[in-house]
């Protein structure tokens, strides 16, 4: 579906809109565009969508935001729906369920259910949580109780980009060059390509960790890295069939909803105390279940300006010990791979206008799938 252009060059015709990248970022603004009847121009230098948008659980984690990304996370929850109902692709509202293993996890269960109120964050017992697991075998004794957090959503993170790809390069006013590199892009829309020169409106770069490839002042003054992550996935156990996300105390740590709490410190504390090798791998032990039977494992963090290819197995090995363990069965490992993004130490979203004409739009944290729609949104909201 998602080939090469086969033209060696390309008429350079007007559009309104020419996006660089086809990333879900990329795409989620492609489709919004359409909606609102602009033409639009993506370009994508792969054959297909193959970056993080691929390689992630498939989670959009709306509660756990915080601050202004919490709205956003919201619109974007009602982006994805729009999108799954047009195109058709899996994205069931399944929610998501975080399991407290200690009273200082639950504390921040509860801090969060006081702020945001019982509707978005339904507290669950020890036995109730333990029943969300115990289709796979006898969950972890440890269990003390959790939260049901039903505004999250679900997709299959393998699928979903390429299906909107697919579906977007068959409507009318929308083209996608595949195997297409951007060389430079001058003020005033003006985009070089390998096969080509193309021109438009409004020029939005959705490059993600790649940005400082295209734009290397803007990644600079950012200090955009790149974050790796080692991710797994296994047959589910037999019986297991749960399509809510399932997150634990180390998630905890990742996500500002969580860690604005009160609690937040101590929590880290913690599982530093017990687990330290966790914490300073930057884990999210988590998982999420496809469609298709298999399950999602993860996820590590590490971080550097470039990324070495090779992975070490002691955490991936560490990470699927950890989820046995939560649901008290074994688990088999079929495929490993290693996920980048971009990141920054001084926002989780850059969004900057290097002329009148082009935007650089980069997710510099992990929630690129959770906020894709509601970014998208509100950039056309400016257009």
């Amino acid at each position: 579906m998602n080939t090469p252009d086969p033209t060696d060059t390309l008429k350079g015709e007007h559009t309104d809109l020419i996006i660089v990248g086809a990333g879900i970022i990329g795409l989620a603004h492609a489709f919004e565009a359409h909606r609102k009847g602009y033409t639009v121009r993506i370009i994508e230098r792969d054959a297909r969508p193959n970056g993080a948008s691929i390689r992630n659980f498939g989670h959009c984690c709306i509660t756990a935001q915080d601050g202004a990304h919490l709205d956003t996370a919201y619109r974007s929850r009602e982006g994805w729906l729009a999108a799954a109902q047009s195109i058709g692709f899996w994205a069931p509202e399944a929610g998501a369920v975080v399991v407290a293993r200690s009273q200082t996890e639950l504390a921040v269960l509860e801090q969060l259910r006081d702020k945001r109120g019982t509707d978005s964050v339904q507290l669950l017992t020890a036995e109730q949580t333990a029943g969300q697991l115990a289709s796979a075998g006898t969950p972890d004794p440890d269990i003390r109780g959790g939260a049901f957090l039903p505004a999250d959503l679900r997709v299959d993170p393998r699928t979903a980009a390429p299906d909107i790809a697919g579906w977007l390069q068959n409507q009318d006013g929308v083209n996608i060059h595949w195997g297409t590199a951007v060389k430079d892009i001058q003020a005033g829309g003006s985009v070089t390509t390998s096969r080509g020169d193309f021109h438009a409106d409004k020029v939005l770069v959705c490059v993600g960790h790649d940005l400082d490839y295209l734009l290397p002042d803007v990644a600079a003054r950012y200090q955009v890295q790149r974050c790796a992550l080692q991710m797994a996935m296994a047959p589910a156990p037999q019986g297991y069939n749960l399509n809510s996300a399932v997150l634990t105390g180390t998630s905890m740590t990742r996500y500002d909803g969580f860690t604005t709490m009160p609690a937040a410190d101590a929590l880290r504390q913690e599982i530093y105390s017990h687990s330290p090798e966790l914490i300073d791998i930057g884990a999210n032990v988590m998982f999420t279940r496809r469609p298709d039977g298999t399950v999602l494992l993860g996820d590590s963090h590490v971080y550097g300006q470039t990324i070495g290819p090779f992975q070490d197995e002691w955490m991936t090995s560490r990470l699927v010990r950890e989820i046995e363990k939560l649901l008290g069965a074994p688990l088999t490992v079929t495929q490993r791979w290693q996920g980048i993004y971009a990141s920054s130490p001084l926002t989780s979203l850059l969004v900057e206008d290097i002329d009148s004409t082009t935007t650089a739009i980069t997710v510099t944290s992990g929630i690129g799938m959770t906020l894709s729609f509601g970014i998208a949104a509100e950039t056309m909201d400016r257009l």
